[in-house]
């Protein structure tokens, strides 16, 4: 399930670093973009707490989603990548987990299992040292 969230995204810019000659002293190329979880439009509230729990760590203090991105030398490029990684995070977020299906062992494992444990056994048995019997005891 694929949600643009591209409409309620606000973004800020900022001089970023890198290639881009002399244009990195004047243009403000890097973006930032923000995401309200809380009061968007697009999310039911399972969909905002699932959001919560899974991108904890891309949430700041304002409980604000933060994208940022400087990879390209245009703001444009930069804003389109922050649009396309932000639809992803919330796309990987939302979706659901398949529920692991509990199996048991076969046979023969169970079988290889005890096999490989009696030869485990008997290669420590072989590094024990000899004792030596003596007359008398």
């Amino acid at each position: 399930m694929k949600i643009d969230v591209s409409k309620e995204i606000f973004f800020k810019t900022a001089r970023s670093g890198g290639k881009g000659g002399q244009n990195v002293n004047k243009v403000e190329t890097m973006v930032e973009g923000y995401f309200d979880i809380n009061n968007s439009l697009l999310l039911d509230d399972a969909q905002k707490l699932r959001l919560h729990q899974k991108l904890a760590n891309k949430i700041n203090s304002e409980w604000l989603l933060q994208v940022k991105s400087q990879t390209h030398r245009s703001q444009l490029g930069n804003k389109e990548e922050v649009i396309e990684k932000m639809n992803d995070l919330i796309a990987l977020a939302l979706k659901k987990e398949k529920k692991r299906i509990a199996t048991k062992p076969s046979k023969a494992s169970k079988e290889k299992r005890i096999e490989s444990k009696k030869k485990q056994s008997e290669t420590k048995g072989e590094r024990k040292k000899i004792r030596e019997w003596r007359e008398g005891q």
